[in-house]
């Protein structure tokens, strides 16, 4: 901020509270305006956006209590007090208020405004006001927390699973017709976030752009599921496979099949695992989950229907459910 400033402007008023308000208040105070006149609350709006940044400033000021003192102190000096050039003259000039303090009268020795140097407004004002603190700038305006950083933009796009698994660089179009692309992670799951750094909208002011927030949507497929970092998938055996054991074929995901040993006896429900055939990703790589679902034939003949119930004359009398009856009753 420039010093002038610090004469022109009645940061107290800007605010609206009194010379003597309380550090809470202040506070207080300045988050009202702020939510009032942010730029998010008012989009396009150029005169909301001025009084952020003006009630901004003034905040900036007060709320630090050495800047709130050095700044009491200028103003008690006089709101007319002007800068002037060395040597012009005028009153109510830089000479006129700080003359008594840098030497005064006309034998006084004169300081211009420069950057560094012997004499230069840093040297003058270095010790007075913080060390050069008085006079410096953040990037765009003296506000709370710097320039205003540019809104977030979110948006969608759907991929299939083959690509939510792999991982792929895909093409998105922006609002504005731009085409940018965009890396997906493997293993990127079904209603996962992606934020894109600088890719949403400007800074009104010179600030930090904005991000674009991507949510993914994953099509599901006709076969696999996701289960962490496994694949999961449903494999139907015959009856006879798996009660005489078999060796059966397994789909893998965009690769070729593999295949499995069903051991003699297993039952509905048991997973066959094929290591490292599931999401591979930088954090590690999962399992082929296979589950074992037997398949009854909807329609017999006659032949198969009498050969099946001789077979079942000659099981155990046993009933398979008894157990879970057992334990129902408790």
């Amino acid at each position: 901020m420039a010093s002038q400033d610090w004469f022109d402007k009645d940061f107290y008023k800007v605010l609206g509270v009194s010379k003597d308000v309380s550090e809470a208040d202040l506070k207080k105070t300045y988050r009202k305006l702020a939510r009032k006149y942010h730029p998010d609350s008012n989009p396009g709006d150029p005169a909301a956006e001025a009084k952020f940044k003006e009630i901004s400033e003034a905040h900036s000021v007060l709320a630090d209590p050495e800047q709130r003192k050095e700044y009491d102190q200028i103003r008690a000096m006089g709101s007319g007090a002007r800068f002037t050039a060395p040597g012009t003259g005028g009153q109510g000039g830089f000479d006129d208020v700080f003359g008594g303090m840098f030497g005064g009268g006309q034998g006084g020795q004169r300081y211009t405004f420069q950057q560094g140097g012997q004499g230069g407004f840093d040297d003058v004002f270095g010790g007075l006001f913080g060390n050069g603190r008085f006079g410096t700038t953040s990037g765009g305006y003296r506000g709370y927390g710097g320039p205003t950083r540019g809104n977030d933009v979110t948006a969608h796009t759907t991929i299939d699973f083959l690509t939510a698994t792999k991982g792929e660089t895909i093409s998105l179009q922006a609002a504005d017709g731009k085409p940018f692309k965009v890396k997906i992670p493997a293993g990127v799951a079904d209603g996962q976030k992606i934020k894109l750094r600088g890719k949403g909208q400007p800074s009104p002011d010179g600030g930090e752009a904005g991000d674009i927030v991507l949510t993914v949507t994953v099509r599901k497929h006709p076969v696999f599921e996701r289960d962490g970092l496994n694949l999961r998938v449903t494999v139907p055996v015959t009856f006879a496979e798996a009660a005489l054991g078999a060796t059966i074929e397994v789909p893998t995901l965009g690769g070729e099949p593999v295949k499995l040993r069903v051991a003699p006896g297993t039952p509905s429900g048991r997973v066959l695992r094929v290591k490292g055939r599931g999401v591979q990703t930088a954090k590690g790589t999962g399992d082929l989950l296979a589950v074992v679902q037997i398949a009854v034939p909807s329609h017999l003949s006659s032949d198969a229907k009498e050969a099946l119930e001789a077979f079942a004359e000659k099981l155990p009398d046993e009933n398979p459910r008894e157990d879970i009856l057992a334990k129902a009753r408790g």
